[in-house]
């Protein structure tokens, strides 16, 4: 086989092995670092819209708690089968009520500025369990949350990931 020769097939193995390497690697990141998901309803309007294509991190939990506020992507308690995406509004051992259009954490209002419009209704109180959340949309009026689940509550160890970016239509960091 001539030299020539040979750097072709160098070179082709090279170029085969990128591509092997970069889709292997697209694969790990797709399945253990980032997920991606399309939210098909307005329950979390303004800061996510219908239609909106968001990525969510795996490893944001690794070595930290949920946060109240954070908008998380997990499986729904009472049908395992279908992904929600809400914000942490209770943490483990809170008790929370709404009432006068506000939310109360532990009988203390909390500030929230990212709501689409001031509740309607009064709910609770809700002890959230050791190891648990409490869930609510932003679009609190139309949104399907702890609320109304039989199972109120999302374990930790159910949580897929938290929202991260949104990619579609535009690009940005959700808050």
């Amino acid at each position: 086989m001539n030299t020539n020769l040979k750097k072709q097939i160098k070179e082709i193995f090279a170029w085969v092995l990128t591509i092997v390497l970069a889709v292997v690697a697209a694969r790990m990141i797709n399945k253990y670092v980032i997920i991606k998901a399309e939210v098909p309803t307005g329950s979390m309007e303004h800061t996510i819209e219908v239609d909106d294509c968001i990525l969510g991190l795996q490893l944001a939990y690794l070595f930290a708690e949920p946060e109240r506020g954070d908008i998380l992507i997990f499986p729904w308690p009472d049908n395992p089968d279908v992904t929600y995406v809400k914000r942490v509004i209770g943490l483990p051992g809170e008790t929370v009520e709404i009432k006068n259009g506000a939310v109360y954490i532990n009988g203390t209002p909390i500030k929230e500025t990212y709501l689409k419009e001031e509740m309607v209704g009064e709910y609770g109180p809700y002890v959230v369990p050791e190891g648990c959340y409490f869930m609510l949309g932003d679009n609190r009026n139309s949104s399907w949350d702890s609320r109304k689940w039989d199972n109120k509550f999302v374990a930790k160890e159910k949580i897929r990931c938290k929202a991260w970016f949104r990619y579609q239509p535009d690009f940005g960091w959700i808050k």
